[in-house]
């Protein structure tokens, strides 16, 4: 008889592993993804990547606002009668009384090594704390955040100048096959889930918009963690003339000065560290992104300015 499964994601990161299932065989009895978006100017409403491709390949999909308190959606939960629900960046917290309404439980793909970086931003938290290696744990899902036990870890290094939508490529990818490794052993009880270690844990909170600003006093390996954390969104950037520019590139210069100084007209500017960081792709606000040759063709930000 087929296993039923319920698949909940929303992001890009969430889709390969949703197509490495369905392309495997694994019958999907529905999706849950995040409600559809409007744009900021409401002109245009966005559907999540998951709701897409849930589309594309013809999926059964329920896109509630919220679980909690939701009786009509725990009622066709329940009637829907899964074996396994498989949870990857779903975007909600799952409430206890749907936890129980499969078979073989909750089980979530977080995108980091648990118990370190438990959270909402495990793969911009990890790179903007300049972690050497970062990975993906299965584990079950409980009530609390991202607290369950692990049956397997995998990890990847986080090599120098990769950025979140790079880490977060390696990780989906290497999420979409380990699954398949770990999803018969589950069904068949022979995966050993295993506690965390609580007192190690760690957490990776909600990026805001604001961290983005970049301290010039910092070392040049802090803000080139910090740019390539938080690309592509929300950016890491500074103000000049009341202007904000995000920083969507940028490498370790060796240059000196005091810091915020721009020490050359293609945008070198020194850091805390008797460092600087050279800038390879910004985006003026309101702009379009440039290639720093670009850039500096009309740009005011001239050798001396101070940001």
């Amino acid at each position: 008889m087929a296993r039923k499964i319920i698949f909940m994601g929303t992001p890009m990161f969430s889709v390969p592993i949703l197509k490495s299932l369905y392309q495997n065989g694994y019958p999907i009895e529905c999706v849950y993804t995040q409600p559809p978006q409007k744009s900021q100017r409401g002109q245009k409403i966005n559907k999540s990547p998951v709701q897409k491709i849930s589309e594309t390949l013809n999926l059964k999909i329920r896109s509630p606002n919220s679980l909690k308190e939701n009786k009509d959606e725990l009622e066709h939960f329940k009637s829907l009668d899964v074996d396994l629900a498989i949870v990857v960046a779903y975007g909600q917290i799952i409430p206890k009384e749907f936890l129980n309404l499969t078979k073989k439980g909750f089980i979530n793909i977080h995108a980091s090594i648990l118990p370190k970086w438990r959270g909402a931003a495990p793969i911009q938290r990890s790179i903007m704390n300049l972690d050497k290696e970062t990975g993906i744990s299965i584990m079950k899902i409980e009530e609390q955040l991202d607290t369950g036990p692990v049956c397997n870890s995998y990890k990847i290094n986080i090599e120098d100048n990769l950025n979140a939508e790079d880490v977060s490529e390696k990780l989906s990818s290497l999420a979409a096959e380990k699954i398949l490794d770990n999803i018969d052993d589950i069904y068949e009880d022979n995966a050993k889930f295993i506690e965390q270690d609580h007192s190690l844990a760690t957490y990776a909170s909600k990026i805001q918009k604001l961290e983005g600003e970049i301290n010039w006093k910092e070392n040049a390996k802090i803000i080139i963690g910090k740019i390539n954390g938080l690309y592509p969104a929300p950016g890491a950037y500074f103000i000049f003339n009341s202007e904000r520019y995000k920083i969507l590139k940028a490498e370790i210069g060796q240059t000196q000065g005091k810091p915020g100084e721009v020490l050359s007209d293609y945008l070198e500017i020194s850091c805390g560290d008797k460092k600087s960081i050279k800038i390879k792709e910004i985006q003026r606000e309101g702009k379009k992104a440039q290639s720093i040759g670009e850039f500096v063709l009309g740009t005011q930000i001239k050798k001396g300015s101070f940001l």
